[in-house]
């Protein structure tokens, strides 16, 4: 099956591409992305000064056409959680990635979770923010954010602030 899910939202000159593990059962139902219930993602973007309004799981088609804002995920088979993925999955996920950021070119990257961005750069210490870039290939910046589960057991305030760092360059970009 050769099919992208609903929730993959990709085309030239984004300014951020955001990028999950996998589509929730929920995202992949309703094809809206960070669709369930207890999900900060919108709540995140908005207090963090990445959007001028909450906006809501069924809004995020407007993220994308007026924010140039895109989704993606490591994986593309939905699952009730991360650790239900195989790590068959997150190797042919980091490699149809890396031709994803190279064909689509995103200012930024941001990988939504620490562990995102440890299975696609198979570094196992990583920072909030901003990564080295090693691949010449890529002018995408990379960003390592929080994930915006209601499981991840991070204050949303600290969640809001590392994500206040990516708005501001994004600003930056924009200017």
């Amino acid at each position: 099956m050769n099919t992208k899910p609903k929730t993959e939202l990709l085309k030239p000159g984004l300014r951020i591409l955001f990028i999950g593990f996998n589509p929730s059962p929920a995202s992949a139902q309703t094809g809206w992305n960070y669709a369930g219930p207890n999900n900060r993602f919108y709540r995140i973007l908005y207090e963090s000064g990445l959007t001028n309004r909450l906006f809501t799981p069924s809004e995020s088609r407007i993220l994308f056409d007026e924010y140039q804002y895109g989704f993606t995920n490591l994986v593309q088979r939905p699952t009730p959680r991360a650790s239900d993925v195989t790590t068959q999955e997150y190797r042919e996920g980091a490699m149809r990635l890396r031709q994803t950021l190279q064909a689509y070119g995103p200012a930024f990257a941001c990988f939504v979770g620490k562990g995102v961005y440890q299975q696609y750069s198979r570094k196992q210490k990583v920072a909030w923010g901003f990564q080295p870039t090693t691949d010449v290939t890529c002018h995408t910046q990379f960003f390592v954010a929080p994930g915006t589960s209601g499981l991840v057991r991070m204050k949303l305030s600290e969640q809001v602030a590392v994500y206040r760092d990516l708005a501001e360059a994004v600003q930056q970009d924009n200017a």
